[in-house]
């Protein structure tokens, strides 16, 4: 069954909600203006609570400056109407109040994530009915903000409505691709409800879609909250957390066990959830937080920030300005806030290996770096072999394939036959991977084969991966 959110995440429960009001001027009052300016990104592990844009920018710096935390997640994007990304329906991406508290958070070394959708209002997923014109609505959100990194909140309908799912996809895979080439990076998370015993069955197919469209999905975070009965919500949070790391190594089955792990969010409902018997206290918060470190889980949220502080009277039904238990303010920021650490993409080791040219099956064809130049996302592709740089290849010791400095690439992450390869930036991860298999090489992240397109001999085939078939165009000789 579908778990009900807290319903005062939205314009639609706004309305219905006075108390609420002089957030929704805090959040509207501002007037737009430029993009935001860049952010660090964020590290190996790191917590971000879901913070209202309803409510006032200042909060993002209340909370640093009293814990620390310096990430969080903005709640939420949704369609202002006709396919139209706003801040809560009713606020300007670039609303001056929000730009200067985001420029404010990353001049302290912090970054936000912004997360489309919720259980109100309208993704624009849904109401963008072309891939064109959504994947125009994400561009204007991702460079408004300058994003590396988008969450996305698909619950109740939405959930279901698999002609969205499939577009919202197509789109993210597309602007991945588009903003590698440029050399940038974007994330994309999926945010979903889930059971104690993990996902079910529509979420699970929401990501075998995203994974047949070559999206690389950075993570699934699962929200631990809503069961509908009384429970321990500490170890249900923990017990969804255990069933999705089996789920998500049945959809990625190339993935090692920590690397599952690393792909993982979670996202209780803090104190008394819509639930009332249901209650997420702040030593849930500790366990979570203790299992999240030993098992390397990305990342930890919780809903909401405004709610993190205790209620004049606590328990008896949920409250949407504290959190219904027993907690000093801030504690379960503070609390989560122990995950952090760690980079993102630490420098690779030094090269180990034979450097020389890789030799292809054709006849005195080398794998080559187009017009030998070093920028991110330079095409890799079939030459004839001359002996310059371009095509002097360092075999590195953490199975890397080195060239003018930089890292021969799978372009986005994809894993999709015909995603193509090329030059970037060592960062550490799966898609710079690539093992000898035969005399094949293997880019174990996809499961798929270094391919000459076509396939040709000429002179500037580009190289991709494909189904590995053991034909010509996939014998590679490495240098020795």
């Amino acid at each position: 069954m579908k778990k009900p959110r807290l319903r005062l995440k939205a314009l639609g429960a706004l309305i219905a909600t006075p108390t609420l009001a002089a957030g929704v001027l805090l959040a509207t009052g501002g007037t737009a203006h430029a993009a935001a300016n860049p952010g660090p990104g964020f590290p190996a592990h790191y917590a971000a609570p879901y913070a209202e844009v309803w409510n006032s920018p200042s909060a993002l710096a209340a909370v640093k400056n009293a814990t620390g935390l310096k990430y969080f997640t903005l709640a939420f994007v949704i369609d202002g109407g006709g396919c139209n990304a706003t801040f809560n329906g009713d606020t300007s991406i670039t609303d001056a109040s929000w730009t200067s508290a985001i420029n404010t958070l990353r001049s302290g070394g912090g970054d936000v994530i912004a997360s489309f959708g919720g259980a109100s209002g309208t993704e624009i997923g849904i109401s963008c009915t072309s891939v064109s014109s959504l994947e125009a609505q994400y561009k204007r959100v991702i460079d408004g903000l300058n994003l590396t990194r988008l969450d996305f909140d698909i619950e109740g309908g939405a959930l279901d409505n698999t002609a969205a799912n499939d577009r919202r996809n197509a789109a993210l895979a597309d602007l991945q691709s588009q903003y590698a080439a440029a050399g940038k990076k974007l994330d994309i998370d999926y945010t979903l409800p889930v059971d104690p015993s993990g996902l079910e069955s529509d979420s699970i197919s929401l990501l075998n879609n995203a994974k047949s469209h070559g999206l690389n999905v950075n993570l699934v975070n699962i929200m631990t909250m809503d069961y509908g009965s009384s429970m321990d919500m500490g170890n249900a949070a923990i017990s969804a957390a255990q069933g999705l790391h089996t789920q998500l190594g049945q959809i990625w089955n190339t993935k090692t066990s920590a690397q599952l792990w690393a792909m993982e969010g979670n996202t209780p409902m803090i104190g008394v959830n819509d639930t009332s018997s249901e209650v997420f206290s702040t030593s849930d918060a500790t366990d979570l937080t203790n299992f999240a470190k030993t098992n390397g889980i990305q990342e930890l949220s919780f809903w909401s920030l405004g709610r993190d502080k205790a209620c004049a009277t606590n328990g008896g039904a949920t409250q949407d300005g504290c959190s219904g238990t027993s907690q000093s303010q801030y504690q379960f920021s503070s609390i989560e806030n122990g995950i952090t650490g760690g980079t993102t993409t630490p420098p690779p080791p030094p090269p180990s290996g034979a450097t020389g040219p890789i030799h292809s099956g054709y006849a005195n064809k080398c794998v080559d770096v187009n017009a030998a130049s070093s920028a991110n996302g330079t095409a890799v592709q079939l030459y004839d072999c001359n002996g310059t740089n371009a095509q002097s290849w360092t075999v590195a010791g953490n199975g890397t394939l080195q060239a003018l400095g930089k890292c021969m690439d799978v372009t986005a992450a994809g894993t999709a036959n015909g995603t193509k390869v090329d030059l970037y930036d060592c960062n550490g991860t799966g898609s710079q991977v690539w093992q000898k298999s035969g005399s094949t090489l293997v880019n174990p992240q996809s499961g798929k084969c270094l391919d000459a397109t076509g396939p040709s001999s000429a002179n500037g085939t580009p190289l991709q991966i494909w189904t590995c078939a053991g034909a010509t165009n996939q014998q590679w000789t490495l240098p020795s």
